[in-house]
C-alpha cells in the first residue's frame, strides 16, 4: 500500500474524531461515526440515529456482545437483564444456588427465605434421621 496525503488526511481526521467526547447526536457531533454515515451514503441505507435511540441500541457493539453472552446490562440496550428484573432476580446464578443450598439470601433473592439454625449439612442430617442436632427441627425432639 503506497502512503499519499489523502490517507494521511483521512487517518488524522478519524483520529481527531475518535479524541471528541461531544456525545453522540449532540451539535458538533451528528449521529454515529463518519465511517458509518459514508456506508449509509454509499449504500442507500437509512441514516443510522444516535445511541439508544431508533436502529442504534445504546453501547457499543464490545459491550452488547458482553451483555448477550453474560445476561448483564452493561451497555444499557438490554433493560430486561438488569439484576431485580422479573426476568433477572438480585445476585448471581452462583449466589441464589448458594442461597437455595444453605437457608440464606446472600444474593438478596430470598427476602422472606430465613436462616434457619445450623448448617446446611446438619440440617440435612436432621431431615435424614428424624433428629434436631442443628436446632431448626424442634419437632424432632
Amino acid at each position: 500500500m503506497r502512503f499519499t496525503p489523502a490517507l494521511a488526511g483521512l487517518a488524522a481526521l478519524t483520529l481527531l474524531a475518535a479524541c471528541d467526547s461531544s456525545r453522540d447526536g449532540m451539535a458538533g457531533n451528528p449521529p454515529s461515526t463518519a465511517t458509518q454515515r459514508a456506508y449509509d451514503r454509499a449504500t442507500g441505507s437509512p441514516r443510522t440515529s444516535a445511541d439508544g435511540t431508533g436502529n442504534n441500541p445504546r453501547g457499543v457493539a464490545a459491550e452488547r456482545a458482553v451483555d448477550r453472552a453474560a445476561g448483564t446490562d452493561l451497555s444499557g440496550a438490554y433493560p430486561s437483564q438488569r439484576d431485580g428484573t422479573r426476568e433477572n432476580p438480585p445476585g448471581t446464578a452462583i449466589q441464589r444456588g448458594y442461597d437455595r443450598a444453605t437457608g440464606s439470601d446472600t444474593s438478596g433473592a430470598f427476602p422472606t427465605q430465613r436462616n434457619l439454625p445450623g448448617t446446611a449439612a446438619e440440617r440435612a442430617y436432621d431431615r435424614a434421621t428424624g433428629s434436631d442436632t442443628s436446632g431448626a427441627y424442634p419437632q424432632n425432639r
